[in-house]
């Protein structure tokens, strides 16, 4: 049986993993150990917790990293040569951070695991790994597979086919147009703190009427029939700023943005119950897609996107036809340590899938929510 060693890190929700002979046995993230939320630095604690779960550093066949630090490094680079000038308040701290850690970090993860692991790790696409988190412990034979998140190396939503060992992407959205971006634009405008708050935002929206709806779909985003879209990037902030939104979007909807702390009144209450019903609609036509592209019955989550249950639930109760419904449960970025250590257990070593699914929880059926 062979072991092996996921890990996230160095953006946010750092994590470790271990895999041995496909089963997960140990997965942890670093903020359990560290007490800081959503910790984002090399999970010193969670991989030393895994290895000791999994034997040992000389028991370790393999390290898998979650996404390739080289991809998103060119991403970066391709961003800042097309909107030069714009990008100049962004460009210095970005790739700072990619080059100073990720862009070393399969080397310290070398150095942490020893060398018998070291003569065999793996950079797996981020996608890659949180399409692998989704299917691979579902108990699903057969499925399809969505991740939506705010960006990985490129990609911001992927369309997969599961069976059996194998997981074959079939669509994809790349950046700038992403769902997570979207709705995290809607988080900081109504003054929350991004990659943290938008669970906030989501608890907001039943309390308000959707009356952006339209101004939405009007000029922010462009949502066809099957679920592809495009951002109009003219409102947003995040590719040439350090904020996620610009002037354009508190104009556009007669609001600027809320002061953080304030109190918030019914009009940004309003516009999350807008933004969360744009988002429910758009996974929506996504979900018929995948299905009707891959001919399956079933379906797996993951991807921060996935995180919004709210969404989750409109899925179950309006997919037509849908027989079972699996969601990560570590669904951001965390996940992706165990998506790429069983990617790599079930890929290049090919572990067999565990009957029980791997993790102890089941699949929701549809018929069990009333």
């Amino acid at each position: 049986m062979k072991t092996v060693i996921g890990v996230s890190a160095l953006y946010h929700d750092a994590a470790a993993a271990a895999v041995v002979g496909g089963r997960i046995v140990a997965a942890a993230q670093e903020e359990r150990f560290s007490r800081r939320k959503h910790d984002p630095r090399f999970p010193e604690a969670a991989l030393a917790y895994c290895l000791e779960a999994a034997g040992g550093a000389g028991s370790v066949d393999a390290i898998a990293f979650y996404e390739d630090p080289v991809l998103s490094l060119a991403r970066v680079v391709e961003s800042a040569i097309d909107l030069a000038p714009a990008m100049e308040q962004v460009w210095p701290a970005t790739v700072t951070s990619q080059l100073d850690e990720k862009i070393n970090v399969m080397e310290r993860l070398a150095h942490a695991v020893g060398s018998r692991a070291a003569d065999n790790m793996f950079i797996v696409d981020h996608h890659m790994s949180h399409l692998a988190s989704a299917f691979y412990p579902s108990l699903f034979e057969d499925a399809a597979i969505i991740v939506a998140d705010g960006v990985g190396e490129w990609a911001t939503t992927t369309i997969a086919d599961g069976t059996a060992q194998t997981i074959t992407p079939l669509q994809q959205i790349h950046y700038p147009h992403s769902l997570g971006l979207f709705y995290s634009a809607f988080t900081y405008h109504c003054g929350l703190k991004v990659n943290s708050g938008e669970y906030k935002l989501m608890g907001l929206a039943p309390y308000g009427e959707p009356r952006f709806v339209q101004t939405i779909l009007d000029h922010l985003i462009d949502l066809r029939d099957d679920g592809s879209f495009a951002l109009n990037t003219e409102y947003f902030g995040f590719m040439t700023s350090q904020v996620a939104t610009s002037s354009l979007f508190g104009e556009l909807f007669g609001l600027p943005r809320r002061e953080p702390d304030t109190q918030i009144s019914i009009p940004y209450i309003d516009l999350a119950a807008s933004a969360q019903a744009v988002l429910d609609e758009a996974m929506l036509r996504i979900a018929r897609t995948a299905l009707a592209s891959t001919s399956r019955r079933r379906l797996c989550l993951a991807g921060g996107v996935a995180l919004n249950c709210v969404t989750n639930g409109k899925l179950l109760r309006r997919l037509e036809g849908l027989e079972g419904l699996w969601i990560q449960p570590a669904a951001g970025d965390a996940g992706g340590a165990l998506g790429a250590a069983l990617h790599v257990a079930h890929q290049h070593y090919d572990s067999p899938r565990p009957a029980d699914g791997a993790m102890r929880t089941g699949p929701v059926g549809v018929n069990s929510i009333s």
